[in-house]
Formats: C-alpha cells, sequence, structure tokens
C-alpha cells in the first residue's frame, strides 16, 4: 500500500476492463440515498441536449461530486482518490508542465518504487487521453478516479504560474527602457512582456478562485492583490515602470478610453482562461500614483448554487420559497457588494416553472445563462439601462421579472409599479440590512403606501468564510466573542469554538470557500403599518423578529456555535453597532 492507494495489480495500468458492476451510475446513487429518482430522471433528459456524462449532470443537479465519484468508481472498477486529502509529490509534478496537465485533466501524485506514475484523472476509461498522458510523462500511467471539479481546484492548487510573471516583468522592464517615450503604445503580439504579465495574472486569479483583481499603483511599486473568500491577499509586486502599460493592456481589452487617464471609466471583456469562458467586469480610477484598475471575474462555467445549498436556515428557507411562489408582489435581495445577492436570485429563479410562465430578466452583466429564460444584458453604448429596459420589458407580457439591481428612483419607481400591476419582481440592492432596504425605498422618494402594499418580502445576506475542513481547530471563545454571543442569541457559548489554523489546502488562511448568513423578512400586516406609519428603525425591526425573523448576527452565531466557521468572522462579517 502507498499513501495514495493500493499499488497497481495489473501490469497494463490503462486497461479499463475491469468493470465491478455493470449497475446503472443513477440508480447506484439512489439506492446509496445520495440522489432522488426525479433528479436521475431529469438529468436523462438533460443529456438529450447536453451531452455531457450523467454524472457531471447530476453534480449541476447538486449532488455530492465526492458520492459520484465513489459510485463511478464501484461501478468501473478504479481505486477514488480524496484530492483535498493528499499532497503530490515534487517529483512528481515535474513530470508535465501545468498547460498540459490542465490540458491532458491530469494530476500527477507520485512516481513509485514501480516506475509508475500514480495520476488523477477525472475519466480514465478515455484510451486516448490516457495514452497521451503516458507519452508526455514518459512513465507507465496508473490512473486514480477524482472528480472533474475536485481535480480542477487541485490543477489550479498545485501548479500555479505567478513563477512566470517575474520572467515577463524583466523583459518588459527592458522594453520600457528601450522606449521610454512610447508610454501609451503597447505591443499587441501575443508574445509581448505586458501581454503575458496580464494573461498570467488573469489565469492566477482564476485558478485561486479569485473573485476581483486589484491593481494599485503605489509609491514604490505596482501592488497586484486577489480577494479570495471575501479577503484581499498580496500576490505580487511589479515595477512602478509598469503602471501604465498594465493599465492600457486592459483598457484595450475593455474597449475603454486609453489615452484619458483622468476620468473614471467602465468596461467589460470575454476570455477563455484554462478552457473555461470568463466575463471580466473592468474599472479604473485615477489616484495619486496613477490609474488603479479593479477586474471582477465571472466564470460562466460555475455551477448554479441551488436554494437548498445557500446557507439559509430551514424555516427561513421554506419562507423563501413561499416568497417566490406568490403571483404577485416585490422581493428584495439585499447586501453590499460582493455578498452574494445575485446568486440568492439566480437560486430562486431556478425554483421557478419556466415553462408556464414567461421569466425575464435585464441584468448588469449576466452571469448565469437560464434554459427558457429570457434574459437581458445592459447596454450603456445601445442606450439600455435599468430603467428603460424594464419599461421595454413590460411591453413583453411578463409573468415574473428579475431585475438585477434597483440603483436609481426611476428603476424603484417602475419596479414597484410592475409589482402593483400582477408581476412578481425580483431584484437586488445595496442596503445594510432588511429593514434598511426599505428605508432606502423611502429615502429614493417612493410613498411609503406604495412601498407597504409592493413588498412581499426582504432577504438581507453576508458572506461568512468557512473554516477549513483540512486543518481547523478550536479553541475557548475570547472575551469580546462571548459577550458577542450572549447579546445575540441570550445565552451562552460552547465552551470551545471553530478556530481558523492554516494549511496548503487554504492556502495558510485558515478558511476555504464561503457560504450566506441571512435574515428573512416577511411583510405583513404589522410591518406594512409601520412602513406606512414611518415607524423608526428598531420598531420596524422589532416588529420583524417577532413575526419570526432571525436576525443576521443570530444566523451568523448558530453558524458559528455548529462548527462551519469562527465568531471572530462572524463579528468580522456581520457585527453591527
Amino acid at each position: 500500500m502507498s499513501r495514495f492507494g493500493r499499488r497497481p495489480e495489473s501490469p497494463n495500468p490503462l486497461d479499463a476492463s475491469a468493470v465491478k458492476t455493470s449497475i446503472p451510475l443513477g440508480e447506484m446513487l439512489v439506492g446509496r440515498g445520495a440522489a432522488t429518482p426525479a433528479s436521475v430522471r431529469a438529468a436523462i433528459r438533460r443529456q438529450r441536449r447536453d451531452k455531457r456524462r450523467i454524472g457531471e449532470l447530476l453534480v449541476d443537479a447538486g449532488v455530492r461530486e465526492g458520492e459520484v465519484v465513489a459510485a463511478l468508481a464501484e461501478q468501473l472498477g478504479y481505486d477514488p482518490v480524496d484530492l483535498e486529502k493528499v499532497t503530490p509529490e515534487q517529483e512528481a509534478l515535474y513530470l508535465i508542465d501545468p498547460a498540459t496537465a490542465h490540458a491532458l485533466g491530469a494530476l500527477p501524485l507520485l512516481l513509485d518504487d514501480l516506475g509508475m506514475v500514480h495520476c488523477a484523472v477525472a475519466d480514465p476509461a478515455d484510451t486516448a487521453r490516457m495514452a497521451s498522458l503516458q507519452e508526455t510523462v514518459g512513465h507507465p500511467v496508473f490512473p486514480r478516479l477524482a472528480g472533474r471539479l475536485a481535480l480542477e481546484r487541485a490543477l489550479d492548487r498545485h501548479y500555479t504560474v505567478l513563477h512566470k510573471v517575474d520572467h515577463a516583468v524583466a523583459r518588459a522592464v527592458v522594453d520600457r527602457q528601450e522606449a521610454p517615450a512610447a508610454s501609451l503604445a503597447i505591443p499587441l503580439r501575443a508574445d509581448a512582456p505586458v501581454v503575458q504579465i496580464v494573461d498570467l495574472l488573469l489565469t492566477q486569479a482564476l485558478r485561486d478562485r479569485a473573485s476581483d483583481v486589484h491593481v494599485e499603483p503605489q509609491a514604490d511599486r505596482l501592488r497586484i492583490r486577489f480577494r479570495i473568500d471575501g479577503a484581499l491577499h498580496d500576490v505580487n509586486d511589479l515595477p512602478t515602470t509598469l503602471v501604465g502599460p498594465i493599465a492600457s493592456r486592459l483598457k484595450i481589452l475593455a474597449n475603454m478610453d486609453i489615452v484619458d487617464r483622468h476620468r473614471s471609466q467602465d468596461g467589460q471583456l470575454e476570455m477563455t482562461i484554462d478552457g473555461r469562458p470568463v466575463d471580466i467586469r473592468v474599472s479604473t480610477m485615477e489616484t495619486i500614483w496613477g490609474e488603479k484598475v479593479v477586474l471582477r471575474l465571472l466564470d460562466r462555467t460555475r455551477s448554479l448554487v441551488p436554494l437548498a445549498e445557500l446557507g439559509l436556515q430551514p424555516a427561513a428557507r421554506e419562507r423563501v420559497r413561499r416568497l417566490i411562489d406568490s403571483p404577485y408582489g416585490m422581493l428584495v435581495v439585499a447586501g453590499p457588494t460582493g455578498a452574494g445577492k445575485t446568486t440568492t436570485l439566480y437560486a430562486a429563479l431556478s425554483e421557478l416553472d419556466s415553462a408556464a410562465r414567461n421569466i425575464t430578466t435585464i441584468e448588469d452583466p449576466v452571469e448565469y445563462r437560464f434554459e427558457n429564460i429570457n434574459q437581458v444584458q445592459i447596454n450603456r453604448l445601445a442606450g439600455t439601462t435599468f430603467a428603460n429596459g424594464l419599461k421595454a420589458i413590460l411591453r413583453q407580457d411578463p409573468d415574473i421579472i428579475l431585475v438585477g439591481e434597483v440603483r436609481d428612483v426611476e428603476t424603484a419607481q417602475i419596479a414597484i409599479q410592475s409589482a402593483l400591476t400582477g408581476h412578481l419582481v425580483l431584484c437586488s440592492m445595496h442596503s445594510a440590512d432588511s429593514v434598511g432596504a426599505i428605508y432606502r425605498f423611502i429615502d429614493m422618494g417612493i410613498e411609503p403606501y406604495l412601498v407597504a402594499s409592493a413588498l412581499i418580502g426582504v432577504v438581507a445576506q453576508r458572506l461568512v468564510r468557512l473554516v477549513c475542513e483540512r486543518c481547523a481547530g478550536s479553541a475557548p471563545p475570547t472575551a469580546a466573542e462571548a459577550a458577542f454571543f450572549r447579546a445575540t442569541t441570550g445565552t451562552e457559548p460552547p465552551a470551545r469554538m471553530p478556530q481558523a489554523a492554516g494549511c496548503a489546502r487554504c492556502t495558510g488562511t485558515g478558511f476555504h470557500s464561503r457560504v450566506g448568513v441571512f435574515e428573512c423578512l416577511q411583510v405583513d400586516d404589522p410591518v406594512r403599518e409601520k412602513i406606512v406609519a414611518r415607524s423608526r428603525h428598531a420598531e420596524l425591526l422589532e416588529s420583524a423578529v417577532v413575526n419570526g425573523m432571525h436576525t443576521l448576527q443570530e444566523a451568523g452565531c448558530d453558524m458559528a456555535a455548529s462548527g462551519r466557521t469562527t465568531l471572530a468572522e462572524v463579528m468580522r462579517t456581520v457585527y453591527t453597532i
């Protein structure tokens, strides 16, 4: 036995004929309780249009990838491997370059005493790909079965591209010294240093699961930071001579004006990185040291998160389901930038029957493509805004309307009127909490009686980081944490609470991935009366709590008590004075 599993018994590691069972995969998953017969039938129907394997479709539908891999391993006779629990040996990783590893979908784990390379692959029965892999590594390959998503994450984790940035930077500095006057002349050759630097940074950002890339000029450096799981991390420092070229390169890609360096600009571009289509929103702003550029990365291949997996507590989840089943009215999802509002709206859309109803969305940008749903993209150059786009949608006989964001008075007025005239309107809004969203409408000039009549509910949310399952520890809560827990819940905290540690899987942060915490305000008659009466924030909040609403702070404390996050993370994310 090796630490990666059993040694190969067959002299031919590419032999995929050792099938242990002929039971269909869907039937095996149903028998294990990992999938329902309905979800399997839905995946089979979808396979008529989507030619991917049934296991991938079931993962998209919410079946845990580990369950699918375990069933496939039993069905095909291959050893599974949990890539979150093993660390590949450097000697094995060096056998294949990062680009080829991603292209072949293979992660070398171990070169054993028999001269075989243990490789994690998602489809060991693909003989052509396995033959190419064996030719590339120059050794016999012993395949280990891994989930496709887990494999992609592991490849991104173990093969980084930042070491190539230094070489490209050295070339770019030389180019700048040779042509100092051509500050705006950005070479467009694919092998130009500045082009390579931008491509490498974006590639690493996607591999590191970054949601944003910050390119920040400082007095003595160009600071590069990635926002991963909601927290910013320094990843590289570049020479100040590259401030202008890198900003100009990004502006060219996003069709922005490279000459105007004083006016803030917004743009958008599409790229394919590691074979994945990515939408990138670009924002520029002048600082005292040069143009700062922030990029928001939207991976179009990401799976839709079902409503049941957002993090809603059972009572709140049922309340949200009742709200989206309403034939008319407005449901608002509230929170700051990056709180996951769009993900929640999409999860709500996926619960609705698009075959019997006309569902139309207007978004900026469209982050996820739905079948049988009409989606409209904001296009300022063509004059399509939220306000006039919403007017056009109302002439299209809609049943359900999703407004990506209510950000101005005109959009708010049209959305309110749409909800009052028999449409179900789902929208997002920037506000601190659920009650704050109600007052934002009133602050915009909407009459309180219209707000009270149109609103059926407000879901406020934040995203909290989850402790890494591989390295999480526990410790007694600090005095401040214990006081926060007591003030929020009225009870004493557990003697020991989760504590972030740090390992290779979570890149030393102690956290991996995020989940939402929610407060779901259902607008009933007592709440409507207080809205019309312009009651104070505290009075409206008290009425919502009496009606059964759990606050964001209570939801965060419940999550910490369950062992999924730390109290420090809850206080950082949802604590209010």
